[in-house]
């Protein structure tokens, strides 16, 4: 073993770092570190030696402990002038038979104990230099990002802080991890807090993920029921027991096992509802003593805390997909639903009631899987239809679930109607009030004839929302 007489610390993260410094100087390893980290030491009652980090090219010391403010947390100056001590990680890192390198005060425990007995061997010290390898790599990244931010570089680079291991993946027999990036949303599922419950599994997070992105979509008190990464029901209401049961009414079937969340604060009277049904997780931006009181007496059910999704908050950024060996990224729809973008195609136009009934619709289809139709009227879902390879059977499926409450409700498609007979299976039995959709179909002309043949107002959005 490579015997360790001296470290140099220098950290952002006080964390455990007295007790850590106080092992080290009872294993006889004299402690340095600069100026500012010297005074800390000082006031903590620990003796080390000072020296110059920033004009400090070489390394001596036999343990390096470095860690750095947050990205996050740090403006583009303060980065650049973080680049002496980037260096001495990787240097430190890639001398791993010399140096033990210290980047996460999770660590300090373990290092603890080896040193007791003698165990700082060389596979302990490459695990520990991956590790800060890996976490210096964030920060240049960062750095390239500030000098030249492309949105679609020739070479990408990213970097995920693992959060958790998960329960399971996607089926019982695969292994899952949760990764968070270093620029994440507060109003997001990486920023979730879990209050209470089992384990999170690789289904809970994706399911979860996108209750969170489609509540925020809306600014009314309003519920939303996921399965399966899509919505059995959607629902506004001033009253947020009422929205609950209006989307529950969608399909009294589907929310068994599955997950709501909610944009207002969650109340007893609702906790209540919810108490009475099966589900995995239910998600809100906060919740009240009495609703956890109600809540905690189902041990497995997750509770998740998200923080400013009872705003609408859309947040501008690039979403990725993995395929196999390799990455595809696109811009987030986050474009706003505008009524001035539109264009009413057929004889009758929507009235004012029912354009605000649309927009709510349209917000509610682009979250189902495409192919998607839902019906909408009164800011709730009466049938959602989705993830088929065609539009007739999504509108089939939609009509099953609504039956009779299709009836003076608004008809959302998230793409063109390539054919009527869509918009055909449900006017010959119901009347509906209006159609969305975005157009741009080379039969465009025949499905306006069928609205028309019907007295149906429709809009084109001239904007597709397909979801895969």
């Amino acid at each position: 073993m490579v015997q360790i007489k001296n470290a140099l610390i220098k950290t952002w993260n006080k964390e455990g770092l007295v007790d850590f410094a106080k092992a080290l100087l009872r294993f006889g390893i004299l402690v340095k570190s600069d100026e500012e980290g010297s005074e800390f030491f000082i006031r903590e009652g620990i003796n080390t030696e000072n020296l110059n980090i920033s004009s400090y090219p070489d390394i001596d010391e036999d343990i390096i402990v470095i860690n750095l403010k947050p990205i996050s947390l740090i403006d583009d100056k303060e980065l650049l002038g973080y680049s002496n001590l980037i260096s001495l990680i990787n240097n430190g890192a890639k001398s791993y038979e010399k140096h033990l390198t210290i980047v996460d005060p999770k660590d300090y425990n373990e290092v603890v104990e080896r040193l007791k007995d003698d165990r700082i061997d060389l596979k302990f010290r490459k695990r520990l230099a991956a590790k800060a390898l890996n976490y210096a790599i964030k920060y240049d990244i960062h750095l390239a990002k500030i000098i030249y931010d492309d949105k679609f570089p020739d070479i990408l680079n990213m970097s995920f802080e693992k959060r958790e291991d998960l329960k399971y993946g996607e089926n019982y027999h695969q292994n899952a991890a949760f990764y968070l990036s270093n620029n994440g949303s507060s109003e997001s599922i990486s920023s979730a807090i879990q209050l209470q419950g089992k384990k999170l599994s690789y289904n809970n997070v994706m399911d979860a993920n996108n209750a969170i992105e489609c509540i925020k979509e809306f600014d009314k008190p309003t519920v939303v029921i996921m399965k399966h990464a899509t919505p059995t029901g959607i629902a506004s209401s001033n009253n947020l027991v009422q929205a609950w049961k209006d989307a529950f009414e969608t399909d009294t079937d589907s929310p068994f096992g599955g997950i709501v969340s909610i944009n207002r604060e969650m109340d007893k009277d609702l906790a209540e509802e919810l108490s009475k049904l099966f589900l995995e997780i239910i998600i809100a931006p906060s919740f009240s003593d009495e609703s956890r009181e109600i809540l905690g007496k189902k041990k497995n059910l997750i509770l998740l805390e998200v923080r400013g999704i009872d705003r609408p908050s859309i947040k501008e950024d690039l979403e990725f997909r993995s395929v196999s060996d390799g990455l595809i990224i696109q811009d987030r729809d986050t474009k706003k639903m505008e009524y001035k973008d539109w264009r009413v195609v057929t004889e009758k136009r929507p009235s004012e009631e029912d354009i605000e009934t649309m927009v709510f619709g349209f917000k509610c289809v682009k979250w189902v899987r495409s192919n998607a139709i839902v019906f909408v009227k009164d800011n709730k879902t009466v049938g959602i239809g989705g993830g088929q390879t065609s539009r007739v059977d999504s509108s089939r499926i939609a009509i099953n679930k609504g039956k009779d409450r299709i009836n003076g409700s608004i008809m959302a498609s998230d793409a063109f109607f390539p054919f009527r007979d869509a918009i055909d299976v449900v006017a010959k039995r119901y009347k509906l009030k209006a159609i969305i959709q975005p157009g741009g179909s080379i039969r465009d002309k025949e499905i306006i004839d069928a609205a028309n043949e019907y007295g149906i107002p429709m809009v084109f959005t001239g904007r597709r929302c397909f979801k895969h």
